[in-house]
């Protein structure tokens, strides 16, 4: 069974009587464990899709099933509940408490989920090794590259174990060679730990890390194709 799966998904924003369809037609399923990047130019509808995904946003009409039940069949606290325990989410500015240290960082999730606090201190240690961040994770964000800092917030992302990870542009801010690392981070986390992971981006390099690629335009979609075997590959010949 398909973890998510959209059908005929619309989404239209009105304001004084001036309607703009963000999204039309949208349908496609993603199985579970599967690495997808959503891929657009600026305005294209992805990030307003992502949101849609991780319940941050409502859709006009079509369906959205999620783990086996629509979208709109959850309520308020069940949507918050999944939020937390079941989705994990990066973004592109990070959202790091700068006074707080990477550890703690990572626990901020576990406040709110009912785990006992005396588990919260390996789960979080377990997230940040897995990120490849255990030497920095008693410093505070000021001390980290941007690398790093994204880093802390996949770690934070990954501490629940949820079902799936969004990433929203999460190397926008980044110089390529700390992209380049980030996107490894990810990978590795669906190849090695089976995270299904939904990523945003308007980068042709850092789409290219996913298995599949799904191309929209103008609220469409224009394409979607799997690429991933034949991009890993043609790395490990190059390397």
């Amino acid at each position: 069974m398909p973890l998510l799966e959209v059908q005929s998904l619309r989404k239209i924003y009105a304001s004084e009587e001036v309607q703009t369809v963000a999204l039309e037609d949208i349908s496609f399923s993603i199985e579970p464990g599967e690495f997808v990047a959503i891929m657009g130019p600026s305005g294209s509808g992805k990030s307003t899709l992502l949101h849609i995904l991780g319940f941050l946003d409502t859709y006009t009409s079509g369906t959205y099933i999620f783990d086996g039940k629509e979208m709109s069949d959850y309520g308020e606290e069940e949507m918050a509940r999944l939020r937390n325990r079941k989705m994990g989410f990066v973004f592109q500015t990070f959202n790091l408490l700068s006074r707080t240290p990477v550890i703690d960082n990572v626990k901020l999730p576990l406040l709110y989920s009912g785990i006992p606090e005396s588990k919260w201190e390996k789960l979080a240690k377990d997230a940040v090794v897995a990120v490849g961040l255990e030497h920095r994770m008693h410093h505070h964000p000021s001390q980290l590259s941007g690398g790093e800092k994204q880093r802390s917030a996949i770690a934070r992302a990954l501490v629940m174990k949820p079902q799936v990870i969004f990433a929203d542009e999460p190397t926008g801010n980044l110089d390529s060679k700390s992209g380049q690392l980030v996107m490894e981070t990810v990978q590795r986390l669906n190849e090695e730990l089976g995270h299904t992971v939904i990523l945003i981006t308007h980068e042709t390099y850092t789409a290219e890390h996913a298995q599949r690629i799904i191309h929209i335009r103008d609220g469409k979609i224009e394409k979607d194709e799997r690429v991933g075997a034949r991009r890993r590959a043609k790395d490990r010949f190059e390397k």
